[in-house]
């Protein structure tokens, strides 16, 4: 490992010089502050910020949001945009197994009084109806033919079968189906694995959590969203299950060839890449863009089946209950979009690995309700503190490729967390925060411990403070299903 001074810039950025280390095409750039910077060098994860910027055609910095963490190829929190005309390479290190892992938030009619006393009975319903947990099949049984129409169509897919309404597709990103997906593109174990998991909450970090908003930033702005302090929310957090990442390992074994077919010197081989004008990189955009459709359909059937179990407890329908979606947004992908670089647009791949779009008021890219505030960005954080609803900037569009946080990001690895937590003195803690927690096992709720991340809040004031997503408003947990 290299020593390194980093070079604070002000006080939410840290430069890595490209002079750190030769054949750094462009400076590395580190979203955080003077509380975090030690943890992030312990990590060493600034060794990947340094690394992806040898990516050729990589344009302006290599970025990392300040929930950084160790990642294969990209750290988790990375960012990074490559230039098609210039050499630019896509990366699958750059988007991460987990592809179109992601988080939707659902407003309700309720308030904290109408469920105090129904919390443990929602958490019993969600646990009983939404399958999770490690390998953990759903409902919905598909054939190949129809998992080739369910990764064109998306979330889409979903509710032409009843699990939800067409407004539900208007709050997803890219309406919960991005072009460009390519059926063929999939190699057969990826749609084995997939055939029986949509609908299913999977393991690790994601969770369904219900919560009630407890702090208001911007009043006007929440309003315009739906939502008032001591309002309940609910919180969605999975992806593309084992669809997604046999698509992923799949072609990081293609991209290793093409190291050495497309002359390509890179300092770790996690970040094997190739030409976005390739052959391979072509085929890996339509597979990766089939299985961000998968998760956005998966997410839409979670979705349903969380409208089914408040059903089934409070006995009214959904929308009587005011279950509307308030959106739905990945944080693990690469996408071809438009940005201004030196006062020029140009059309940019932007790697967004455990990192959140972010555009600013008046992008198209927004559904018209929500286009005078900026894109909803939805930032989770651990299952004992809080989680955050933010809107995108303009800064965000000019700095950072419109991206922002995912989350609060790990300070403890799974296996330090199982080490040093204790489940009991764990679960007591939630209890006396009145906060119910079902998991498929005890060793997820302990690699899950709030002590495993940093504080939500302290990531949320960077983002919010430099600017790059400003805060709307603040959600606490009531009862989190853990996968």
């Amino acid at each position: 490992m290299h020593d390194i001074e980093l070079e604070q810039l002000d006080k939410y950025r840290f430069k890595i010089p490209k002079s750190y280390r030769k054949g750094m095409r462009v400076d590395g750039i580190i979203y955080a502050d003077n509380k975090f910077i030690g943890d992030i060098k312990k990590d060493n994860a600034f060794q990947q910020v340094a690394n992806v910027a040898f990516l050729p055609g990589i344009v302006r910095n290599s970025l990392a949001m300040p929930d950084i963490h160790w990642g294969y190829g990209f750290c988790i929190g990375g960012v990074a945009a490559t230039d098609p005309e210039n050499d630019g390479v896509i990366s699958p290190g750059g988007v991460g197994f987990d592809i179109n892992c992601g988080v939707r938030l659902l407003r309700t009619n309720l308030y904290h009084n109408d469920i105090k006393n129904k919390i443990a009975d929602i958490a019993n319903s969600l646990y009983q109806n939404v399958p999770s947990g490690l390998g953990s099949k759903g409902k919905i049984k598909l054939t190949f033919s129809d998992e080739k129409k369910l990764v064109r169509e998306g979330a889409k897919w979903a509710v032409k079968r009843g699990l939800g309404e067409n407004n539900d597709l208007e709050c997803c990103e890219e309406n919960g189906a991005i072009p460009g997906a390519d059926p063929e593109a999939v190699s057969k174990r990826a749609y084995e694995r997939g055939k029986q998991q949509v609908g299913t909450l999977g393991s690790g970090n994601h969770f369904l959590e219900v919560q009630v908003v407890d702090k208001i930033f911007d009043i006007d702005k929440a309003k315009i969203l739906g939502l008032e302090k001591g309002q309940i929310t609910v919180m969605i957090h999975s992806g593309s299950r084992g669809f997604g990442y046999q698509v992923c390992d799949d072609y990081i074994k293609v991209m290793l060839g093409c190291l050495s077919k497309y002359n390509i010197s890179i300092p770790d081989r996690q970040l094997a890449c190739a030409p976005l004008n390739s052959k391979e990189a072509r085929q890996y955009l339509g597979a990766m863009n089939a299985a961000a459709n998968y998760a956005w359909c998966n997410r839409q059937v979670l979705m349903h089946l969380v409208r089914e179990s408040f059903e089934k407890v409070l006995s009214s329908s959904w929308q009587s209950l005011g279950m509307n979606l308030i959106y739905d947004v990945t944080h693990n992908i690469a996408k071809i979009e438009e940005h201004t670089i030196d006062g020029k647009r140009k059309t940019l791949c932007v790697h967004r690995k455990g990192a959140t779009r972010a555009f600013g008021p008046g992008s198209t890219t927004i559904p018209v309700k929500y286009r005078e505030l900026g894109q909803p960005v939805i930032i989770p954080g651990d299952m004992g503190r809080a989680s955050y609803l933010l809107v995108g900037t303009k800064k965000a569009e000019i700095e950072t490729f419109a991206s922002t946080c995912h989350g609060a990001g790990r300070i403890k690895s799974r296996h330090q967390a199982l080490k040093t937590v204790d489940l009991n003195n764990l679960i007591e803690s939630l209890k006396s925060k009145g906060i119910e927690v079902r998991a498929t096992g005890k060793k997820t709720i302990i690699e899950e411990a709030p002590e495993a991340y940093k504080d939500i809040d302290d990531v949320v004031n960077i983002v919010h403070n430099c600017g790059i997503s400003l805060r709307i408003c603040r959600m606490k947990p009531l009862c989190v299903v853990k996968g």
